[in-house]
């Protein structure tokens, strides 16, 4: 149930714009989440505060939807399969929030965020958004502000709200750190299970699905069986939860039930002992350290004892006159002294 967003925003100071931002979001405003994880995204600095302010009186909506993590590798069906699963929601009564991640060009920094036209079905549905963010050079498949972003889309009344990672290896686990469930799209004949305890993401995983089983059966319950083999040999993200691993075809919507009845099962299993309550109140620390730690880091940049003081040090390091380590704690001590 929605806090009435009349009384809940009247102990705050907020300027008649961003008043009107919150009461839109509130309200379910599509055109209105769309401005407000824009000014999220924003990195302008009167932006940045103003989106602070922002998510601060929305955080009391907040907390409500299931998250939902999840990635696999470029082929995987990642698209089709949200497009299935998340009309296999909107069937339930749900409402479904989607921020899709596309990986942002190293040269030009461009993204394609092409993820609408690839859910187009879904796009359509009154009670669907999403809203595709490049990464922008940020590491573990997410974009920067995808935290942020999924706030502001529970405070908009969805119940469900999946991240989709960039999806371009082992590298993506950082959305399991601000998810409650991860979910892991594999392709049958991608590696035996000796590949698969290699693959550290699997730790993580808490529900297994092998998409696009339609293609070859017996290759794809053959995956399975090795995966599950694969599985009994690692330690479980959670000591309450054993990852099953599913068949399915999001193409010919075939499995996308039994997925979600995966994930209710999930759900209950960490609600009953509280697991899921504490799994979240520790992302939440760890999401205001990355915090602390990319401003510590932001500041250091612009110090203005640094900046002046950097480009000569860094020519010292480039041509081997100074180690790196040496240049490292001049450059930290100008910020100590002058902090």
């Amino acid at each position: 149930m929605k806090l009435n967003s009349r009384e809940s925003i009247q102990d705050f100071d907020l300027p008649p714009e961003d008043r009107d931002l919150v009461e839109g979001v509130i309200a379910g405003g599509r055109r209105v989440l769309a401005k407000a994880i824009t000014l999220i995204e924003s990195s302008r600095g009167d932006h940045q505060e103003r989106a602070a302010a922002v998510l601060d009186v929305l955080l009391p909506h907040t907390g409500r939807a299931m998250r939902i993590g999840l990635t696999g590798v470029p082929g995987a069906g990642k698209s089709t399969f949200i497009e299935a699963f998340g009309l296999h929601l909107l069937d339930q009564g749900l409402k479904v929030a989607v921020l899709a991640v596309d990986p942002s060009s190293s040269r030009s920094g461009g993204s394609i965020l092409g993820d609408k036209t690839r859910m187009e079905r879904l796009c359509q549905q009154e009670a669907a958004y999403i809203r595709p963010s490049p990464s922008a050079g940020t590491l573990g498949g997410v974009a920067e502000k995808t935290r942020e972003a999924m706030l502001v889309c529970e405070a908009a009344g969805f119940d469900v709200v999946i991240i989709e990672t960039v999806g371009v290896g082992q590298s993506e686990t950082v959305v399991a750190g601000m998810t409650d469930i991860f979910v892991l799209l594999q392709l049958p004949n991608a590696g035996d299970d000796l590949q698969a305890i290699k693959k550290g993401i699997m730790e993580l995983a808490d529900v297994v699905v092998y998409n696009k089983a339609d293609l070859d059966t017996m290759a794809a319950e053959r995956a399975a069986m090795q995966m599950r083999a694969a599985l009994s040999l690692l330690r479980s993200a959670s000591e309450h939860w054993k990852p099953p691993v599913l068949l399915a075809s999001a193409l010919h919507g075939q499995g996308i039930d039994k997925v979600w009845q995966a994930l209710l099962q999930y759900r209950e299993a960490m609600t009953a002992n509280g697991a899921l309550q504490e799994k979240r109140q520790r992302q939440a620390l760890d999401w205001m350290w990355q915090l602390i730690d990319n401003g510590l880091r932001h500041r250091f940049r612009e110090h203005p004892a640094v900046k002046a003081a950097l480009p000569a040090t860094a020519e010292t390091v480039a041509n081997g006159t100074t180690t790196p380590t040496l240049a490292a704690h001049k450059l930290l001590n100008l910020m100590n002294r002058y902090f």
